[in-house]
């Protein structure tokens, strides 16, 4: 098993220093309508991914505001700030997906 892990490595190793041989070509009209599905991906992934995140994070918030009623007000800014971070992830997102439409 190891002999084969190792050649299929090797064989990776040498086809990927062939990669850039290769001559670009005129791709810019090729690649043109790729940009909106591929800006539209990224965002449906960071979306949710985000939207997860978040709901794992009030979750949490929730629960240890339940064991904890003292702590709840040092919990709810922790919260709020770290759902500014997570939300931020998808706004940068959203940003790149408009820098690179051009």
């Amino acid at each position: 098993m190891t002999k084969k892990l190792l050649m299929l490595l090797a064989l990776l190793l040498l086809a990927s220093s062939l990669l850039p041989a290769q001559t670009p070509g005129d791709q810019g009209a090729a690649m043109a309508h790729w940009k909106g599905i591929t800006a539209g991906f990224a965002m449906a992934i960071a979306s949710s991914l985000c939207g997860l995140a978040q709901g794992k994070a009030i979750a949490s918030a929730v629960e240890g505001m339940a064991r904890n009623p003292g702590a709840a007000k040092a919990i709810q800014l922790a919260m709020l700030i770290g759902l500014a971070f997570i939300e931020s992830l998808a706004l940068y997102t959203l940003l790149i997906c408009f820098v690179f439409e051009k």
